[in-house]
């Protein structure tokens, strides 16, 4: 519907239609829909904004679970099936360690100049205590 509402300056509304192959007392039901949505669709609403200030404080890390943990404890008597689908659509999803997603360790500045390699890439010594090297980019910690 939304590609009809952006064609029907173009070219009117029943041409596009009819080519969609869709009723038209389909699309004037949806453009009253967007105008006045019903109650389930206001509270939807007002709920996907406090999920996702939920989600913010906690880091990106509360998932649908701990999320309908936070709106119990405030007050809200709310699904959470409910709830995992305002977060779904919303694009909202917890935290997980598993292969595809990791948190990194540090963000780095794209625009930080990089440290100097004082080295040039030699990493032999001719005798101890003359060369010192370290790689700290993955410190593991619970």
């Amino acid at each position: 519907m939304t590609l009809v509402n952006e064609l029907r300056d173009r070219f009117g509304v029943e041409p596009v239609l009819r080519v969609l192959n869709v009723a038209p007392s389909t699309y004037y039901g949806w453009l009253a829909q967007a105008a006045n949505p019903c109650v389930r669709r206001r509270e939807d609403a007002e709920l996907a904004v406090e999920i996702a200030e939920i989600h913010d404080v906690s880091g990106g890390t509360y998932g649908s679970p701990r999320v309908h943990a936070m709106l119990r404890r405030q007050g809200r008597q709310v699904g959470r099936k409910r709830v995992e689908r305002l977060m779904r659509t919303a694009g909202l999803q917890g935290a997980f360690l598993r292969k595809k997603w990791r948190i990194p360790s540090t963000r780095s500045n794209p625009k930080a100049t990089p440290a100097p390699d004082l080295v040039n890439r030699q990493f032999t010594a001719a005798a101890p205590n003359r060369l010192w090297v370290a790689d700290a980019t993955r410190i593991p910690c619970g």
